[in-house]
């Protein structure tokens, strides 16, 4: 039996069942024979570079293989699935072979058209540079509330095993209109409109399998945070405790920055302020590890000013699931922070409409969120079987 982990990337269930009907599939990853973990990241071209580690079990305790595989930015879901297929056949012919089952195995190969494309590197016309031009918006409306929002973005990189290169514009626009009856039973409308847009550059170096020197510049707008203006620029530096070549599996990253912006606000803030040039240092701890038993993904960051260390920012956050035993499993998203360096905040109280219709940043010296579930499923274990009538509707 074979238990896919596809949970932390998307699979198409109907599909490989359909297209590798030679194996019985399981939904508790104790019971399989051979649990696969698929994993994926980003690649320079703005394509996904998938890795699937095959862990036998039981009787095929001592098989673990690694099959790596390239998608391009503009493939079709069609594309992608195909070849999660294909390379799951590849992956799966040793434990076919090592349970007797030669004869469901039939081997072909394609033909190369040119040698030595397969041999010598080939010239990118474009430098290894990608484009992603990126436009969305949204319309809410019903009879007391409308909001719009349309928003855009363009974003160039140039990424190598040496660097990475980052270019990118963005802005978007928010309007909500509130309509209500006031005490004395007239009908008034408050519009808010806020707008954020702005562009930024980020140059990263590889300084081998474990370091990394950066550096980001930018400028932003953003009204709902009092900031008219704001020129920024941070170095940092990184170091990974695990080569940068085992991130599909494990990370844990220690980076530190310094940066400096000049602020130039709408309104005067709480500390007398319409400009004032700032300093900065921060310090974060990133980890992910992507195992048989679940993902964990947190990060841990701190931040303050070089000019008040009582103006500061603590904040985490984690992303876990973990499979517990059979068919248990838990997952629990926290994100949390302790806010101390509100210093865009415009001086002055907010009024009752202000604050319904957020219309501007409120004082808050904390935020949290957290959701959190488990599923427990028992039953029969296989999952093999493609029903597409009614749609989805099952386990």
């Amino acid at each position: 039996m074979v238990f896919l982990d596809c949970s932390n990337t998307g699979c198409d269930w109907n599909y490989i069942r359909t297209e590798l009907p030679v194996v019985n599939y399981s939904r508790d990853r104790i019971a399989s024979d051979v649990h696969v973990l698929i994993t994926n990241q980003w690649n320079g071209s703005g394509g996904r570079e998938y890795q699937m580690i095959f862990y036998g079990q039981n009787e095929f305790a001592s098989c673990v293989d690694t099959i790596s595989y390239k998608t391009k930015f503009n493939s079709t879901e069609f594309e992608l699935r195909q070849a999660m297929v294909t390379n799951l056949k590849v992956g799966l012919v040793p434990f076919l072979i090592k349970n007797g089952q030669l004869d469901l195995i039939k081997v072909e190969f394609g033909e190369v058209q040119d040698t030595t494309e397969h041999n010598v590197e080939q010239e990118d016309p474009w430098n290894y540079w990608s484009i992603r031009l990126g436009a969305n918006g949204n319309i809410g409306i019903d009879q007391n509330y409308t909001s719009t929002r349309l928003g855009g973005s363009i974003r160039s990189s140039q990424v190598t095993d040496e660097k990475k290169v980052v270019f990118s514009v963005f802005g978007n626009e928010n309007n909500s209109e509130y309509t209500y009856v006031n005490d004395s039973g007239f009908t008034e409308k408050t519009l808010v409109i806020n707008h954020e847009y702005g562009f930024d550059h980020m140059n990263i170096w590889s300084m081998g399998e474990k370091w990394a020197l950066g550096y980001e510049v930018g400028y932003f707008s953003n009204t709902f945070n009092n900031f008219k203006n704001v020129y920024y620029a941070s170095p940092s530096i990184e170091y990974n405790l695990f080569p940068y070549s085992d991130v599909n599996n494990k990370m844990l990253t220690l980076r530190y920055g310094i940066g400096a912006s000049q602020n130039e606000y709408i309104d005067t803030t709480l500390y007398n302020k319409t400009a004032e040039f700032v300093g900065a240092e921060y310090l974060s701890l990133t980890s992910r590890f992507n195992q048989k038993w679940g993902n964990i993904e947190t990060r841990l960051k701190y931040q303050h000013y070089f000019h008040d260390l009582a103006l500061n920012n603590l904040s985490f956050n984690s992303d876990i699931e973990v499979r517990v035993t059979g068919g248990l499993s838990f997952n629990i998203y926290l994100w949390g922070a302790l806010v101390h360096d509100q210093i865009y905040l415009p001086k002055g109280d907010a009024n009752a409409e202000q604050v319904l219709t957020r219309q501007r940043a409120l004082a808050s010296s904390f935020n949290f969120r957290t959701y959190f579930g488990f599923n427990y499923r028992f039953g029969s274990k296989l999952n093999n079987f493609v029903n597409p009538r009614f749609g989805s509707r099952g386990f």
